[in-house]
């Protein structure tokens, strides 16, 4: 076969497995089809398939194909960051600032401490931190994955949990917006390269002037014509912060963070969201799952794997209490939020991705966030849907 073939092979196998997983097992309720979808790209991925069928997965996923796929998801990953910036909503954490900034640091600072001493125990054992890695971007790089909250994630969980547009899931999401900032913010200084300081200082001084000017030109164009100029700052901005040294899914953020959701038709972007997960994610999840590794064996994986769970987990719940305490909430209120925002998925495995292409972390504490990440997300459904359904008049509460 050539090269076409068995790449239109792949993309069959990627689309078909975790649809026929997700709807013949009906597990949305556990786990939605991107959850589904994550957890096939490690089920297909060298450790799992590459091990029991080798000379299939070699002949599936050669080099080539490889390349091609990574294409692919390079560019569904790069929409799917523009889209989380774009929906960032800071006017509404301003206007209600001292429970935003009291409950979103609590929710990140606290599953960030509990992280990075789980990071630390990790160091005491070899094959965990990558070789250009300096000991505190590694700890500060794995305690800011058990921070993490998955904003678009977050986004279709409360949608299913009919919330969304309910005051309290509009609560949920300034917190998260929050979040997100100081998630890319921490990245950001992660990645910082002192022999790059001049190049990164260059690009973020270019980046400002550029974006006052786009402001200006977005504000006199009709909104189709908007969407297209989107993509074109999307392209321009992500070259400029990957040639920077701070890595082009940054880019992709700062080019969203940059814009205005009011510019579109909030309905469209609800749709462009859906068909970017729908036509372009999955192969971002494949590629993803092609990453993972076992070499430190699998017992070892798996145990980081369950004690960064539960240092994101009782971190996140543990910081959210203790803002519904100083906010006085009522009973069973932190419950429900801290469950909510502890949702990973693709915005923590989009994090750990940067963090192994950069070689802070190995393959094997990528595999170990990843298995965290999609048990922390297939937990919050099951978890807040009980809550909720015995907590009618929390939905209404608007702070």
């Amino acid at each position: 076969m050539n090269t076409t073939e068995i790449f239109l092979i792949a993309m069959a196998i990627i689309f078909t497995v975790p649809y026929l997983i997700w709807r013949l097992g009906r597990t949305d309720y556990y786990a939605p089809l991107v959850v589904v979808q994550i957890i096939t790209g490690i089920l297909l991925g060298p450790g799992i398939l590459g091990r029991a069928f080798p000379e299939y997965y070699q002949f599936v996923f050669n080099p080539t194909v490889i390349q091609s796929l990574n294409g692919i998801a390079w560019w569904a990953v790069m929409l799917f960051v523009m889209i989380a910036g774009v929906e960032l909503d800071l006017r509404k954490a301003w206007e209600h600032r001292r429970e935003s900034g009291i409950t979103a640091g609590l929710a990140l600072g606290t599953p960030l401490l509990f992280g990075c001493a789980a990071a630390a125990l990790m160091l005491m054992s070899d094959g965990w931190m990558g070789p250009k890695a300096l000991s505190w971007q590694f700890v500060v790089g794995v305690g800011m994955a058990c921070a993490v909250t998955a904003l678009p994630i977050l986004i279709l969980l409360m949608e299913k949990l009919d919330v969304l547009r309910q005051p309290i899931g509009q609560r949920i999401l300034r917190y998260a917006s929050l979040d997100d900032i100081a998630i890319w913010g921490v990245l950001a200084l992660i990645l910082m390269d002192w022999e790059r300081i001049g190049r990164q200082g260059s690009f973020l001084v270019a980046f400002v002037i550029a974006a006052w000017l786009f402001h200006r030109l977005m504000q006199r164009l009709a909104e189709a014509d908007r969407w297209y100029v989107a993509l074109i700052w999307l392209a321009v901005v992500s070259f400029g912060a990957d040639w920077a040294g701070l890595h082009f899914m940054v880019g992709a953020f700062l080019a969203g963070a940059s814009m205005e959701a009011d510019w579109f038709d909030q309905a469209k972007m609800d749709q462009l969201r859906h068909h970017v997960l729908l036509v372009v994610m999955p192969v971002f999840f494949l590629s993803t799952g092609l990453r993972t590794n076992w070499n430190v064996g699998g017992a070892a994986v798996f145990i980081a794997a369950a004690m960064l769970l539960v240092a994101s987990v009782s971190g996140k719940l543990l910081g959210v209490r203790i803002a519904g305490k100083v906010l006085k909430w009522a009973p069973g209120e932190a419950s429900v939020i801290g469950w909510l925002l502890q949702t990973k998925a693709l915005i923590m495995i989009i994090f750990a991705n940067i963090l192994l292409d950069k070689q802070i972390i190995t393959s094997e504490t990528f595999t170990a966030l990843l298995l965290m990440a999609v048990a922390s997300t297939m937990l919050t459904v099951p978890m807040v849907a009980p809550k909720l359904a015995g907590l009618k008049s929390l939905i209404q509460r608007s702070a």
